[in-house]
């Protein structure tokens, strides 16, 4: 069976193109949705994926209709794959149920991996030139080092609780607990 999935970002668009094509591939059933496609949660989207069975196909228009991303769009058609499913892309001609359309699909897939590849290698380099140069990465550190000495005389004090010296220097627990491993016990065992 054929599901047709159709989807504008607003409500002033028309989704007459899209429903008339996917009537005219013989979809028996299509799910219609306004919203825009870098958002995740699609209801009607996951309705349509709920309502498929094995062997049956979801078609959209164009890939754009579907999915945002190429990432986005890897994972769905791996997802319907993984579930015996097939995949239809009217404008593009992909139709993962052939032999053509899944060669198509997996250059696809090779160019968004390819992609993020050369990605990391970016990210990877900058971060080593700015080794090189001095800089570190991450975040700034919340407590100085002044910080954690008041911190520590504090904690020495039974009746001081670590939300009280929290809320004091203005972080939360936790970023005192990640400073200090061990909390209040390491401090009186002179660990810290």
């Amino acid at each position: 069976m054929n599901i047709g999935y159709a989807r504008v970002s607003t409500a002033e668009q028309n989704l007459t193109l899209q429903t008339d094509a996917l009537a005219a591939v013989g979809c028996e059933r299509v799910f219609v949705e306004t919203a825009s496609g870098a958002q995740r949660d699609r209801p009607e989207l996951q309705r349509a994926l709920d309502f498929m069975r094995p062997g049956d196909t979801l078609v959209v228009w164009k890939l754009d209709r579907l999915a945002r991303s190429m990432r986005q769009l890897i994972d769905t058609v791996e997802l319907l794959q993984a579930k015996g499913m097939g995949f239809r892309s009217l404008t593009e001609t992909i139709d993962t149920t052939t032999a053509g359309g899944m060669l198509v699909f997996h250059v696809f897939a090779a160019l968004a991996q390819f992609e993020r590849a050369m990605i990391r290698e970016r990210t990877r380099a900058g971060l080593e030139a700015a080794r090189a140069r001095g800089r570190k990465g991450g975040r700034p550190r919340s407590l100085t080092n002044k910080d954690l000495a008041i911190v520590k005389s504090m904690l020495r004090d039974p009746d001081i609780t670590i939300v009280d010296v929290a809320r004091k220097l203005g972080v939360s627990p936790a970023t005192l607990y990640r400073q200090l491993p061990g909390g209040r016990s390491a401090i009186s065992e002179g660990m810290v």
